[in-house]
């Protein structure tokens, strides 16, 4: 079969398939309800471009497609010989000079934060969320989702009311993990907070606007009812337990929906997932690779098999008695962290693009880093010396010295070791800051695990925005080890915030930190 056969049957093949089974697949995927997004291509478009491509192939190409002289040669060398074969130098001298001149600028590609979503036990916008936060409310209770009275711990920061209502079709919203759901309402609330509306999503060009919103634990709950269902026959396992337990799900379906068709996918750094995709999404901007991404992390596991798993890690706080003072950050009687669930993203914009459209600048995304302790699978290095390295190299990448960071918000997870390991790092790299206040979301909220760094780095904006750092809730008796000095106490200050720093750490030795400063 000759070249430009093969090529027209595969383009038959491609349209014929996308044109019944993939578009009808696609369909039952369609996350919109109500939805304001403009209607898009289908698969079958892109296959009709393929074809149109294909078709318009001659006989030079598909003989270069198989003749055995041209197989190792790279595809510049391909170009190059055709072009001498038939007389077209100066015509591929013109393309190369036409590349070169759409090389991206080397000018530098300042990144900024210009909407802000939330999922989290204690508010589902940023600003309830924080004014809660300043208000030193906790949203730690008992676990209403299962019964728990066999288990030690029987408390979590447990969200009791959550809607998808005009966000997500109520058919995906039964079949899919809260952690996805989490995921899709809190960045269309970006969107919006971001005032992207319907005409304003119709300007942008979206083969550089991408998603990059990650899990720690990706679809326990799907997984988990998968393998009950098993236990009577494979048959009765949902159909989309596969797709909707992997941790880039969330992100693939968020695109789908938006028709974004720039960098997309998740990434998983447990505790520090939150973080990891922030700093890759503000690289990607950087780069000149997107102009708009939508980043953060997003966890459920409040679940038996996550309950019980974290307790065998004899990792969670028992006090069951009192929730609320539960989770108890740098407090000599803390005895575990708390577990938590939501979702926090962020809507990251160029500058110049976020000028051109009239966005509201929230803050500006100055850096970050990540390193690895190599160490221990839980505990972290005894000298901190991964936490400091990256501190360090956070600051250097962000290009500002250490005495502009005044305000950091801690990883600190009223662990006995993970809170005094974060806080000697701290008062090694800025210690002799008499400016520098410190305190720990998760007093309040728990620990959401993968969505942990995305929610802390909206209350970190969000400290920016109002001239607020909210307090250190349960505080009550200050590890010896530690300078309360540095602490935001019981209540929350005024502060004007030069640059802030957000930490992140994971299992497996994953450190973060990512910088905001005020946009000027």
């Amino acid at each position: 079969m000759g070249g430009a056969s093969l090529c027209d049957s595969l383009v038959a093949a491609c349209m014929s398939s996308a044109s019944h089974s993939s578009v009808e697949r696609l369909t039952q995927f369609d996350t919109r309800s109500s939805s304001i997004w403009p209607r898009r291509s289908r698969l079958v478009n892109n296959c009709s471009l393929y074809g149109s491509q294909a078709s318009s192939r001659n006989n030079n190409a598909s003989s270069s497609l198989f003749e055995s002289n041209n197989t190792f040669l790279n595809p510049k060398q391909r170009r190059f010989n055709r072009a001498s074969t038939s007389g077209q130098v100066t015509t591929l001298e013109m393309e190369k000079e036409a590349m070169a001149n759409k090389k991206p600028s080397l000018e530098p590609r300042r990144v900024v934060v210009t909407g802000m979503g939330v999922e989290t036990p204690l508010g589902h916008d940023p600003h309830t969320f924080y004014d809660n936060l300043l208000q030193g409310k906790s949203g730690i209770s008992h676990i209403e989702n299962f019964d728990c009275s066999a288990f030690p711990t029987r408390i979590a920061g447990e969200i009791k009311s959550f809607s998808t209502e005009g966000l997500v079709a109520p058919k995906l919203s039964k079949r899919m993990d809260k952690f996805m759901l989490y995921l899709l309402t809190a960045g269309k609330k970006a969107l919006e907070d971001g005032g992207v509306t319907e005409d304003v999503m119709a300007e942008f060009d979206k083969s550089r606007c991408g998603v990059l919103i990650g899990s720690a634990m990706g679809g326990m709950k799907v997984f988990y009812d998968a393998l009950e269902a098993l236990k009577i026959s494979y048959r009765k396992m949902n159909p989309f337990c596969v797709p909707f337990a992997t941790t880039n799900m969330g992100s693939a379906m968020l695109a789908l929906d938006l028709g974004w068709m720039g960098p997309n996918y998740s990434i998983s750094t447990a505790c520090a997932t939150g973080n990891f995709c922030i700093l890759n999404a503000a690289n990607h901007i950087t780069r000149g690779e997107a102009d708009v991404m939508l980043c953060g992390g997003s966890d459920s596991v409040i679940i038996p098999i996550g309950l019980g798993g974290f307790v065998a890690c004899r990792a969670l706080s028992e006090n069951n008695d009192d929730p609320t003072k539960a989770s108890r950050p740098w407090d000599s009687n803390r005895d575990g962290f708390v577990m938590g669930e939501g979702a926090g993203v962020l809507l990251l914009e160029e500058l110049e693009h976020a000028k051109k459209r009239g966005a509201t600048i929230y803050a500006e995304f100055l850096g970050g880093s990540f390193t690895c302790d190599a160490y221990h699978i839980t505990e972290p290095r005894p000298d901190g010396a991964g936490v400091i390295l990256a501190i360090e190299k956070a600051l250097a990448h962000a290009g500002i010295s250490k005495e502009d960071i005044n305000y950091v918000n801690a990883h600190a997870t009223s662990t006995p070791a993970g809170d005094l390991k974060e806080y000697h790092a701290l008062s090694h790299c800025f210690g002799q800051n008499p400016e520098l206040r410190v305190n720990s979301t998760k007093s309040m909220i728990g620990h959401l695990l993968g969505a942990s760094g995305a929610v802390e780095a909206v209350a970190t904006v969000q400290a920016i925005k109002t001239g607020w750092v909210h307090p250190n809730i349960n505080l009550e008796n200050p590890d010896k080890a530690v300078d309360t000095k540095l602490l935001v106490g019981l209540k929350k200050e005024r502060l004007d915030i030069k640059a802030a720093l957000s930490n992140s750490f994971g299992f497996g030795g994953q450190n973060s930190s990512i910088i905001f400063a005020p946009y000027k």
